[in-house]
């Protein structure tokens, strides 16, 4: 990764390395849980354009830390002494001019230990996690437990009409403010929604659609049928001489009303599946032929 990658390639960056060293996938490892909170305090800082401006300039260390500046400049500047803090000189930061080609391994690697002093009520550093939700909880809204790598526990109410990547907010619930005179604030932690896919149900804004298999016997004859919804089964009429890809609408079962947005719809779109014809069935359409004559396929060639 460059020095100047883009806010896009770092978090792409920090979604590879968290899941390859996170907890949950990594159970009683303690090395891969430190590797971990690394991560995320680097993405923390990278993904913050003061902070990485700051450390940059050698201002802060990796970890977020003030870096102690020279007490004496004015005194020193034209001497020996002075001339290692001018520009260019031995005095900024260890990244300036460099390829950071392994900048997430560079910090995870060498992290510097804790300063001794640190400036008081000085925020925590906001934290980093994912979580994921199924299709009908991130359409129906839900709550989920998350299990952050310090141990706590987190319930996290994922609210109706989530969507892929949405990053929701947990106040205070983020790394410890530091204590000095006095004490900043927790940090926030900053939860990323991954969706699972469902089986059969796909999301287009606030409408939902899916495939509904009907028999031959439903498809000619119409009728009532037991469908699945996001919100429970329902009872639907099927139309009588119903074709595949036939579309029937369930008004607002889609996603559900939500703040001033309105309930969407659900598109049930037929499946003709035959099975395995009996005698009975083989024997009429052995000698059963359309009204007018002509079967569809039949017309449409007549029109080449």
């Amino acid at each position: 990764m460059s020095r100047d990658a883009s806010l896009e390639t770092i978090r792409r960056t920090y979604r590879k390395l968290a899941k390859l060293h996170h907890p949950d996938l990594n159970p009683g490892d303690a090395k891969a849980e430190a590797q971990f909170k690394r991560i995320a305090a680097a993405h923390q800082l990278l993904s913050d354009p003061d902070k990485r401006a700051r450390f940059d300039r050698g201002e802060i260390d990796a970890r977020g830390d003030e870096k102690p500046r020279p007490s004496s400049y004015r005194d020193y500047a034209d001497t020996e002494a002075g001339r290692r803090y001018a520009p260019g000189g031995a005095g900024r930061s260890d990244w300036e001019g460099a390829d950071l080609n392994d900048l997430f391994g560079n910090m995870f690697g060498d992290m510097p230990p804790p300063r001794g002093a640190r400036r008081a009520n000085q925020r925590g550093p906001d934290q980093h996690f994912t979580l994921a939700a199924t299709f009908l909880d991130a359409v129906n809204g839900a709550t989920k437990r998350l299990n952050l790598p310090d141990g706590r526990v987190l319930d996290v109410k994922i609210p109706i009409a989530t969507t892929e990547g949405d990053v929701l907010r947990l106040r205070g619930q983020g790394g410890a403010g530091q204590v000095g005179a006095g004490k900043g604030g927790n940090g926030d932690a900053l939860i990323e929604i991954h969706i699972i896919a469902h089986p059969f149900f796909r999301r287009e804004g606030a409408d939902i659609r899916f495939e509904l298999p009907v028999s031959l016997q439903e498809a000619v004859l119409g009728g009532f049928i037991e469908v699945p919804t996001p919100s429970g089964k329902l009872r639907m009429r099927i139309p009588a001489a119903s074709d595949s890809q036939t579309q029937l609408r369930l008004r607002g079962r889609g996603v559900p009303a939500h703040g001033t947005a309105e309930a969407g719809d659900l598109y049930a779109i037929l499946r003709v599946t035959l099975g395995k014809p009996d005698a009975a069935l083989e024997g009429f359409l052995q000698t059963w032929q359309p009204e007018n004559g002509t079967n569809p396929r039949q017309a449409m060639e007549a029109l080449l």
